[in-house]
């Protein structure tokens, strides 16, 4: 069964998720390295890791199957969910791929160079309206296309 996994530590759209997953009826895994509070939904699920190094990205690789959706920022995770068969999907709707996400890697190791170096200062830039729209609209497609494609293989 299509279950939703959220890298959900500092993740800005955890109330779009639980938006999209209640409509179709999907279960959600939040995943974090401490308590926080979530909506008292049976088909809600908080999972509180060890404070590790990588323990709540361990944990999610360890724990989704083929076609599970996983939402992170973590470039490091999406690339390690991608090679398990997930879809990934950013918090600002970019889905990772096959395609995209060496370049994301390589992108991310230049940035984390760049800021070692004191070049870049600062995060990322603030969610947007539009940012989360596109999460909303791109959750919604992945969903639709996962459910598509089972029908069809089923039969």
């Amino acid at each position: 069964m299509l279950h939703i996994f959220v890298d959900a530590d500092a993740c800005p759209v955890k109330q779009e998720v639980y938006r999209v997953a209640s409509r179709y009826r999907l279960d959600v895994t939040l995943v974090a390295n401490s308590w926080m509070r979530v909506p008292d939904e049976q088909w809600i699920a908080l999972e509180v890791v060890e404070d590790g190094f990588d323990a709540a990205d361990d944990w999610i690789v360890e724990h989704l199957q083929t076609h599970d959706i996983v939402v992170t920022a973590d470039i490091l995770l999406a690339s390690r969910c991608l090679k398990e068969g997930a879809r990934v999907i950013g918090t600002t709707g970019k889905p990772f791929t096959e395609n995209n996400i060496g370049e994301a890697v390589a992108t991310r190791n230049l940035l984390s160079e760049l800021r070692n170096a004191g070049e870049i200062t600062g995060g990322p830039p603030p969610l947007k309206k539009r940012d989360r729209s596109r999460f909303l609209q791109q959750l919604d497609e992945v969903i639709q296309t996962i459910r598509r494609n089972h029908l069809f293989n089923s039969t």
